[in-house]
């Protein structure tokens, strides 16, 4: 019914840049929408009507009698407002029914679990460096521990990203379709060199035309189900009780360079985030004690002078009383 509509949305996500992944979501939940009121005409379509629409969001049960998750309605009901917002931008309807519509927040965010440095450390010893793919798979790990890059970011990752001169990797078209640059660090970057000079060569030999950056025997570009599974073997090897993933390597770096001291934008722009917010939440799963930090920090708490000035509020208690009683009527 509304298939010209969803493929001219489709074309104006493409030309804002957005990710194949976003685009392929917002279209998908707002031909839900459209199917579950089922109206003929667009402009007829009214707020109480998304309103009605939203509540059965927070209604349904699946085959196991589980709920949507605050995130899948916040993203179904995000496709809605923005499907609604293109159809006033091109005119197609004049009155946005969806403009005042929002988002549930998401109360006491936590980040999941990281690793601590001799965990880190204990991954990082797994691969057998007598192998060639023990070379690459270490080499894997230390790039997600110095960069903080998400598993679909490394597996994307070309030749021509890694600046060994320069030190950093770049990501292209990462999450948001954001472009970004990070640091490598010397360990990433001296395995990253051996990486590319002896082992990538042997495994492009039936496949020189691939110009992806991790490969693997036949030449294919790593998947996120082998890096995903890569890292568990490790992580069992190494003991670690806790589940290890691509993102325990992300939360990691974030979470040791606030509690080191990292500016918070440095870290926001190296993890590739949209919002400041979503970098904050690292400091609030620290637990850090500001009181503490103020009283280090702050240069008056610092302050050695040995006499300290002290108020004199029994003056001013005295001056405000012999005032009170020369003006009382």
């Amino acid at each position: 019914m509304y298939k010209d509509l969803l493929f001219k949305f489709t074309e104006h996500l493409t030309v804002l840049n957005r990710s194949p992944a976003t685009i392929k979501s917002y279209v998908l939940y707002a031909k839900h929408f459209l199917q579950s009121i089922n109206v003929k005409d667009i402009k007829k379509i009214t707020t109480p009507m998304i309103e009605n629409h939203i509540a059965g969001l927070y209604d349904y049960r699946n085959d196991k009698n589980k709920p949507y998750s605050i995130g899948t309605i916040s993203l179904k009901i995000r496709s809605i407002k923005r499907f609604f917002e293109f159809l006033e931008k091109t005119n197609v309807i004049f009155i946005d029914p969806a403009q005042f519509i929002t988002e549930p927040q998401k109360q006491n965010a936590t980040i999941k679990p990281t690793l601590t440095t001799k965990q880190v450390r204990k991954m990082l010893n797994q691969p057998n460096l007598g192998t060639l793919t023990g070379i690459r798979d270490r080499t894997v790990l230390e790039v997600f521990y110095a960069t903080g890059i998400r598993l679909s970011e490394l597996c994307s990752l070309t030749i021509y990203d890694a600046d060994l001169m320069g030190g950093v990797l770049r990501i292209n078209k990462g999450k948001g379709a954001k472009d970004r640059v990070v640091p490598l660090g010397k360990h990433a970057k001296k395995f990253l060199r051996e990486y590319i000079s002896k082992v990538r060569p042997r495994f492009a030999k039936k496949n020189r035309t691939s110009r992806y950056l991790f490969m693997g025997y036949l030449g294919s570009p790593v998947s996120k189900a082998v890096v995903s599974i890569m890292i568990r073997r490790y992580r069992k090897a190494a003991k670690i009780k806790k589940q290890v993933s691509a993102h325990t390597f992300r939360h990691t770096f974030a979470t040791v360079l606030v509690k080191n001291g990292a500016d918070i934008r440095a870290v926001q722009k190296m993890m590739g985030h949209a919002d400041l917010r979503t970098t904050q939440t690292y400091i609030k799963s620290l637990g850090l004690d500001i009181k503490k930090e103020h009283k280090k920090t702050h240069p008056r708490e610092r302050d050695k002078e040995r006499i300290i000035t002290k108020p004199r509020t029994e003056r001013i208690k005295g001056h405000y009383e012999r005032r009170s009683v020369q003006t009382t009527y």
